[in-house]
This record gives C-alpha cells, sequence and structure tokens, in this order.
C-alpha cells in the first residue's frame, strides 16, 4: 500500500508541476511582431505543418514539458539526499 501511495504522489507531483509550468513558464503574448511571425511561417513550412500556430503550441508544451520534467528530477534527487543525511 506505501508502494502505491509514493507512485501517486509521485504521479501527482509531475502533474502539478506540468501545470505551474503552463502557468508560469508559457509566453505571455501571442502578437508576433512581422519577423516572428515570418520566421513562425518559415519554420513551419520547412517542417510541413500548415499552420504556424500549431508548431507554436507544440513548441511550448515541449519547452514547459521538459521544464517539468527537470523540475521533477531536481526535487527527487533533493528528497533522495535529505532522506540518506
Amino acid at each position: 500500500m506505501a508502494t502505491l501511495a509514493r507512485r501517486l504522489f509521485k504521479v501527482a507531483l509531475f502533474f502539478g508541476l506540468f501545470f505551474l509550468s503552463i502557468l508560469y513558464v508559457g509566453p505571455y503574448h501571442y502578437d508576433w511582431s512581422e519577423s516572428e511571425a515570418r520566421a513562425w511561417w518559415n519554420a513551419s513550412e520547412w517542417l510541413g505543418i500548415r499552420d504556424p500556430d500549431d508548431l507554436f503550441v507544440t513548441v511550448w508544451i515541449t519547452i514547459e514539458l521538459i521544464v517539468a520534467v527537470l523540475a521533477y528530477v531536481v526535487i527527487i534527487r533533493l528528497w533522495r539526499w535529505y532522506r540518506t543525511k
């Protein structure tokens, strides 16, 4: 039972960190300048994606996922270090 509780806590911790990264890491402006729009448009054409907004959302979700994973790893390692001390 304790193993299940630990696993559920870790899953809840990860989803909580992912939610926080969505709130605090993402871009706060969605109005692109002309040069930014051109860069997103060229990148989406190069990747074969029709809409640059789809690429924009995919890139930011990936960045937020990476941030959540890094925060999770740091928290787990700090907890293990604290427990062995």
